[in-house]
């Protein structure tokens, strides 16, 4: 197990910048902190700004059962699907045991696993690849692009990645999002990060499919963690990695935390 105090600091990541992404998605959104639970949700086709995360630290099994009834309950309440989040470092060692059946008992079902992860690690060499020219987010153009780009590597369409992104002034101004263009012009892969609880939190790195295993998506994150070091001056950097990007960023410098587990409702 990791320092429990890099899981809960990767838990209270999320819930920070969840609320700021899905605020930006609507105003209006359900963003409330009830008591073990924080709720982020949108309720828009893409499905990352739907969230719910357990937050209690040290909860047991009975605790744990009780939570994810409640969060299923919330989940079932959106018009829209979504995933609950459990950082299983919080879990104590009874609820870690129990979790897969409560979880079933609940009518949830595992959807995929994921990592957090943080470093002190910044500021970072400015990178360079050969292959790409890296370009900030300031257009709609580039908002679709990003968002294709992540509907793409997530196996989502295209209107449900652009319902998350299309015509958003946080990810235009705040957030130091970075393109990867090829020679052509294509966009091939890109990242993001954004302050939060002073840190820098990596968010949305995806490489198109037809383009991964080319160093594309470690260099547009070093990109993302460059600029927004210079801007902001932080040192420190999270993030929550899926299984496919879980081998990249340890040789930008950062450390695994808590398992992370994703759950949706069942069909």
């Amino acid at each position: 197990m990791a320092d429990l105090a890099d899981s809960v600091e990767s838990m209270r990541q999320l819930a920070a910048v969840w609320r700021a992404m899905v605020l930006d998605r609507d105003p209006a959104a359900d963003v409330r902190d009830l008591p073990g639970l924080a709720v982020r949700w949108a309720d828009c086709r893409f499905p990352f700004w739907n969230c719910v995360t357990l937050t209690e630290v040290g909860a047991d099994a009975e605790l744990v059962e009780r939570r994810l009834r409640e969060a299923a309950d919330i989940m079932r309440t959106k018009e829209r699907p979504g995933f609950l989040w459990v950082f299983e470092d919080l879990l104590d060692d009874g609820a870690r045991a129990v979790l897969a059946t409560a979880a079933g008992q609940a009518h949830l079902t595992h959807a995929f696993p994921g990592t957090g992860m943080a470093g002190d690690l910044l500021p970072v060499p400015e990178p360079d690849h050969p292959d790409l020219t890296f370009v900030r987010v300031s257009t709609d153009e580039h908002l679709r692009a990003y968002a294709d780009l992540n509907s793409r590597a997530y196996g989502l369409a295209p209107e449900d990645g652009r319902d998350g992104l299309a015509g958003s002034g946080l990810w235009r101004n705040e957030v130091y999002a970075y393109l990867g263009l090829r020679r052509d012009g294509t966009a091939v892969t890109c990242a993001g990060t954004v302050e939060a609880e002073g840190r820098l939190f990596v968010v949305l790195v995806a490489t198109d499919p037809k383009w991964e295993r080319r160093g594309y998506g470690e260099a547009v994150t070093r990109k993302a963690l460059y600029e927004g070091g210079r801007a902001t001056g932080l040192t420190r950097a999270t993030l929550h990695a899926t299984a496919a990007g879980a081998p990249v960023y340890p040789r930008i410098g950062f450390r695994p935390n808590s398992p992370i587990h994703f759950y949706g409702l069942k069909g």
